[in-house]
C-alpha cells in the first residue's frame, strides 16, 4: 500500500526529533583541548619540589662505605621473596623498610629512634649522612620511598592505584599512568585529595589553561586521590540511556498509531 501525505510527513518528522536528542550528546572540542591559553609568549616554570616523608611510609636505607664491614651493622639483611608464583624455587633478594610511626620516627639499626618525617628525601639523607658520620668514615646514604602510591579515579582510561618508582610526578603525568581523559572528562574540573595532618584537602585544578603547571600542588605526594568529574555530554549520555529509552519508545509507539490511523 502507498503511504499517504500524513504518513510520510510524521516519518520526516520524526528524523530531526531523533537527530536533535543524539547531537546532544555530542562533545564540544573547547571541553576537551588542553592548555587552550598556550601562546609563543606563556612560561611556566616547574618547581623544585620534593615530597616529605610522613607516617605509614615505608622507606628503604642502604648505607654503604670505603670500608663495607664498616656500614654493614647499619644495614637490614635483605630478604629473599618468590618472584612469582610460577616458579616458587627461585627467589629474588629484595630491601626491607622501615615503617615511620606516627611521631614520625623509625627504629634503626644501633642508632635507634631516628625522626624522618616531616623531612624531604634529601634533608633525610643529609641527616642521615651526619649521624652515622660518628660511627663510619665519610658514610653515604640513599633514601627511597618504597610505597609511592596515587589513585586515579573517574573519566579516565585506566583508574586504579598506582605504585610508581618516580618520587616526583606531576598531576599530567599520573594522568598519562591512567591512559588519559575520556572524551567524557572534564579538563577544567579536576580534583586532588590529599591528606595533611590527618585531614583531607581538597584542590581543583583547570587542565584547559596552561597555568595549571604554576600550582603549588602541580606535583603530587604519597597517597594522592585523582577524581575526573563527568561533562555534561556524559551526564546527557547517561540521562538519554536511562530515561530518553522511555521517550523513544513513546515516539515509537505514537508512530504506530498515526500509521494505523491514517491506513
Amino acid at each position: 500500500m502507498t503511504p499517504t501525505f500524513n504518513q510520510i510527513q510524521f516519518k520526516f518528522l520524526l528524523i530531526p526529533i531523533i537527530s536533535l536528542m543524539l547531537a546532544s550528546c555530542g562533545v564540544k572540542r573547547e571541553s576537551i583541548v588542553y592548555f587552550q591559553d598556550e601562546t609563543a609568549s606563556t612560561t611556566s616554570e616547574l618547581a623544585d619540589f620534593e615530597i616529605r616523608f610522613k607516617p605509614d611510609d615505608l622507606l628503604t636505607i642502604d648505607v654503604s662505605a670505603i670500608d663495607p664491614e664498616a656500614a654493614r651493622p647499619f644495614n637490614l639483611p635483605a630478604v629473599s621473596y618468590n618472584a612469582s608464583s610460577v616458579d616458587l624455587a627461585q627467589g629474588t633478594l629484595k630491601m626491607q623498610t622501615y615503617l615511620i610511626d606516627n611521631e614520625g620516627n623509625i627504629e634503626f639499626p644501633v642508632i635507634g629512634s631516628i625522626k624522618l618525617g616531616g623531612l624531604s628525601r634529601s634533608e633525610a639523607n643529609l641527616y642521615m649522612k651526619n649521624l652515622l658520620k660518628e660511627y663510619i668514615k665519610d658514610p653515604i646514604v640513599n633514601i627511597r620511598l618504597a610505597n609511592f602510591n596515587i589513585t586515579i579515579l573517574g573519566e579516565v582510561n585506566s583508574p586504579g592505584t598506582y605504585s610508581l618508582q618516580n618520587e616526583k610526578v606531576s598531576l599530567t603525568e599520573a594522568l598519562g599512568y591512567a591512559g588519559d581523559l575520556t572524551i567524557y572528562g572534564r579538563r577544567d574540573n579536576v580534583f586532588l585529595i590529599r591528606e595533611i595532618d590527618g585531614e583531607n584537602r581538597y584542590y581543583k585544578f583547570d587542565l584547559t589553561s596552561i597555568n595549571v603547571m604554576n600550582s603549588p600542588h602541580f606535583f603530587l605526594t604519597q597517597n594522592d586521590v585523582i577524581y575526573v568529574e563527568p561533562n555534561k555530554a556524559k551526564i546527557r549520555s547517561s540521562n538519554y540511556n536511562q530515561n530518553n529509552v522511555v521517550l523513544i519508545s513513546a515516539i515509537a509507539t505514537l508512530a504506530t498509531i498515526t500509521a494505523l490511523i491514517f491506513k
